[in-house]
Formats: C-alpha cells, structure tokens, sequence
C-alpha cells in the first residue's frame, strides 16, 4: 500500500491515530462549563469574518456548533484556504506558542457558535486538567496529520479527488459523532472552489459526476454523501 493511501487511512479510520484510552473522558466542552475560566460565547452568521490575518491573537476558540475555514492572503495577494473546522475542534491555538498575530483570516461558513478562551487561562486549565490537556494535545497532533495530509492532497491529488476529500471532511467523516445519514452543512460551490484550489465550473462539473456517480445525493437543496464516495477518494 502506498504511502498516500495509508495516511488517507488514517485520516478517515480514526482508531489508527493517537486517541484517548479512557472512552468515559469527559468531553473539552464539559472541562470548559465546569472550569470556571474567562470565556464568552459568541454566534457568527454564515459567512461573517471572526478574525483577520494580522490581528492580534489573544485567545483560543473551539467550535460548539457550525463550520469554520481558515484562509490566508500572501504578500501578492493570492489567497488560499488552507484548513476547515467543525464541531469541537480549536483554532487560533497559534497564540500560545507565542504568535502575536493571527496568520490567517477565520471565516463562519455555517451559522456558527464558538467559546472563545483567554489563552493565559486555558494554559493554567492545561496545567491543572490532566484529561482535558491530554484531548487538546491529541487535537494538536491530529491537526498537525491533518496539514501533512492536505499538503499531499494538493500536491499529487487531481482537483476532483481534492473535492471529494474536501467533502468527507465537511461531513466528518471517521469522526466519532459522525452518523451515515448526516448531511453536508450548506456550503457554496465558490467556498468549495476556494478549498481546493479550482474554478466554480470545475467544482460545478465534479459535482454533477459524483452525483450521476451515486457518490452524493441531493436532498431538498443539501448534500448526503454515500459511502462510496468514501472507496473512490481511498482506491482511485
């Protein structure tokens, strides 16, 4: 098996990664209600900005619901999206390795609710919540996988493999409170064509293939994926 397909493996069968060997560890979003730490709930509506590249970073967030995409403008101009974010996962974790600035521009693609955190309390929570820095660690190396893995897909992936890929993540695919049945968030075409890297026709044409396919399924205007969308980004 090539290198390529393993670490699709272990990005879509999570029991091959580091995971927590307690399953009854209480979820981060317990820790963070039980903690007492400064923190405040915000909602973002679909498509408003939560951060810029170049502000200052100040505090960590962690999804409670929705759907983040991280992007980043270069010196030229060109911008990129370079990660998306779902239901309990952290961002702008940057600013406790000492970043003083936000390196890319957060962006709610879904109706979204977050709990932002002072980064000066969640390192004392990280010292004193063995089990809840223990998740944030196993979150930080997951991540890390995540970025190895989405700089091979851009590499050596056609965009239409880069699309599927991109859709499996969107629908949490090997996450643990994934469901078959889910469907897609509601996501653009154009979103779609800025996380890989591609035009809205070619997003437009892959789409119309995956669904001829029975890749997807459209359902009153929402996307269910079928699994064998799953065997064709794996065996392709």
């Amino acid at each position: 098996m090539t290198r390529l397909k393993l670490l699709y493996r272990r990005w879509v069968f999570p029991g091959t990664r580091m995971k927590i060997k307690d399953s009854n560890t209480k979820s981060p979003q317990t820790f963070l209600d039980t903690s007492g730490t400064a923190r405040k709930v915000a909602e973002f509506r679909k498509d408003e900005q939560i951060y810029s590249q170049g502000d200052a970073a100040k505090s960590v967030l962690y999804i409670q619901k929705g759907n983040v995409k991280f992007s980043v403008v270069s010196a030229s101009g060109k911008a990129a999206v370079v990660a998306m974010l779902g239901p309990n996962d952290f961002f702008g974790e940057g600013c406790m390795a000492g970043q003083p600035f936000r390196t890319g521009t957060a962006t709610a693609i879904t109706p979204t609710t977050l709990l932002t955190i002072d980064k000066n309390e969640l390192l004392q929570l990280l010292r004193t919540q063995d089990k809840l820095s223990d998740r944030f660690i196993g979150y930080i190396l997951s991540h890390n996988n995540r970025v190895e893995e989405d700089l091979i897909d851009h590499l050596f992936n056609s965009s239409e493999k880069r699309l599927a890929r991109a859709l499996l993540v969107l629908g949490r695919y090997g996450k643990v409170q994934h469901q078959p049945e889910d469907e897609l968030p509601t996501v653009s075409q154009e979103t779609l064509s800025e996380i890989i890297g591609a035009t809205r026709p070619r997003v437009n044409f892959f789409m119309n293939k995956f669904r001829k396919l029975g890749y997807i399924e459209y359902r009153n205007s929402r996307i269910k994926i079928n699994k064998s969308l799953l065997t064709f980004v794996l065996d392709k």
